[in-house]
């Protein structure tokens, strides 16, 4: 499968450099010279029509077949063999900051014990917390995500891991044991359905919310004659605390 790199980086710099010609030309104080902040204003538009240009513009290739991922771009320009991979793993970064939706999602490459790959592992995997290298930011890719991640699995195998939808799968089905004296099932499925949308939201005050709530169950549920075991329930919402938890993780490595 090849990837087609989108033309967004290219179309907004080309633009942005169209502009900045415009102003000066169209802007003029006197009918003989643009005025300065025509001038400034101009400058500025060029700039990042520039640097918008020069990313739409840079060598990319990343192919993914049955002998690896062939890879062209800056620093990086041959095939990596799957023998040199451990792990390829698509991960999809929780927001940080409040109101923000999630970001693109990320292609994360673990090399193996033999690779001879020279590129710094700037990143973290966050299926084992390994060093790794950010091969690639879904967002500036025409395929959607869902077809990257259909050939990494059938040419990458047991390496590919597709941590979007991993953390959801492990909350969506507890299946509580029914005891004497357990948690209200009523109250803890709609706690637990509330915590799933948090997982998903891009709002992070709901995921601040659901997770303070969730904190509080332990001490919040009424006990009933015949509810969920409450042990199993207990741990289970601390794995899905923690899990709400990981976008402030994140804010504060970033940091």
């Amino acid at each position: 499968m090849e990837l087609r790199r989108t033309r967004s980086f290219l179309v907004f710099g080309i633009g942005m450099l169209a502009f900045g010609v415009f102003v000066p030309l169209y802007s003029r104080a006197d009918d003989a010279f643009p005025s300065i902040a025509a001038l400034i204003t101009g400058a500025l538009f060029l700039s990042i029509g520039g640097v918008l240009s020069f990313y739409g513009l840079r060598p990319f290739r990343l192919h993914i077949g049955p002998e690896g991922l062939t890879v062209r771009q800056p620093g990086l320009n041959r095939l990596v063999p799957w023998a040199e991979i451990d792990a390829i793993i698509l991960d999809q970064p929780l927001p940080v900051l409040a109101g923000r939706k999630a970001p693109s999602p990320l292609l994360l490459l673990v090399p193996s014990s033999a690779s001879t790959l020279d590129r710094p592992l700037t990143h973290r995997s966050p299926v084992d917390d390994r060093p790794c290298l950010v091969l690639l930011d879904l967002d500036f890719i025409r395929q959607p995500a869902s077809k990257v991640a259909a050939a990494l699995a059938r040419f990458g195998g047991s390496r590919f891991t597709d941590f979007r939808h991993l953390t959801r799968q492990r909350f969506d089905s507890p299946g509580f044991t029914l005891v004497p004296y357990g948690y209200d099932p009523a109250r803890v499925d709609r706690l637990i359905k509330r915590g799933q949308a948090a997982l998903t939201s891009d709002v992070v005050m709901a995921r601040y919310g659901a997770k303070a709530d969730i904190e509080r169950a332990p001490k919040a549920l009424p006990v009933v004659a015949h509810g969920y075991d409450r042990e199993q329930v207990d741990a289970f919402l601390e794995e899905l605390s923690a899990a709400l938890a990981r976008w402030d993780e994140d804010k504060r490595e970033a940091g």
